[in-house]
């Protein structure tokens, strides 16, 4: 009998920190930043110290491959999205696309509408030459930035960027200056030395001669 009581006393125990986590975790915001800049563990340690100024982080988990930063912090003290990327450039990385998924359910993206028209919309795919995910998310925004690119979409297996474009706004040209711009070499255009240099060293793919 005292076995037993002992061991409802354990899963009554159990159940009512399970409970407690499940409304901890209702009352905390979740955010999910894709880092661009991210090359080594210092690196990652060096992005987590910066974000523990804001007390009451938790759940901080950083892939260093992709730039996948997340976490939480309480929705009763809720950060801003400006605060987030402000953050992250404090620390000395760029911020891509970010995410906060608030405790009460609602969504806030820093993705910007583009409300210019697109006129005759041309699908393409460019060699661009890169290695990982950082080097995915640094392509992929040089290139969608560029007035008139509907959307790119770069393949790091194939090494082929996927893009749709206005042709009376842009061109296949401008986009390889694009992607070369920040260090990756394509058929057409070639990254100056600096640019390559630039790259953090799990980008660093063989250049052709």
């Amino acid at each position: 009998m005292k076995k037993i009581t002992v061991i409802l006393s354990i899963m009554i125990g159990l159940l009512a920190f399970t409970q407690a986590d499940a409304q901890t975790n209702k009352d905390r915001d979740q955010y999910e930043v894709q880092v661009d800049g991210l090359g080594c563990p210092f690196c990652a340690y060096g992005l987590e110290k910066k974000f523990k100024e804001f007390k009451g982080i938790k759940d901080v988990a950083i892939d260093i491959e992709t730039g996948d930063f997340s976490f939480s912090y309480p929705a009763s003290k809720p950060l801003s999205m400006e605060k987030v990327v402000a953050q992250v450039v404090k620390a000395g990385y760029t911020p891509n696309d970010a995410k906060i998924t608030r405790a009460n359910g609602t969504i806030e993206t820093n993705e910007k509408t583009d409300d210019v028209a697109m006129g005759d919309v041309t699908s393409a795919k460019v060699f661009v030459n890169g290695m990982c995910g950082m080097c995915k998310a640094r392509i992929e925004k040089a290139t969608t930035a560029l007035a008139g690119v509907a959307s790119a979409t770069w393949d790091a297996d194939t090494k082929m960027l996927s893009v749709s474009y206005d042709s009376k706004q842009t061109s296949e040209a401008a986009i390889e200056k694009a992607a070369a711009a920040v260090g990756h070499d394509t058929k057409g255009t070639v990254a100056t030395d600096k640019a390559y240099d630039n790259l953090h060293a799990c980008c660093k793919y063989e250049r052709a001669n």
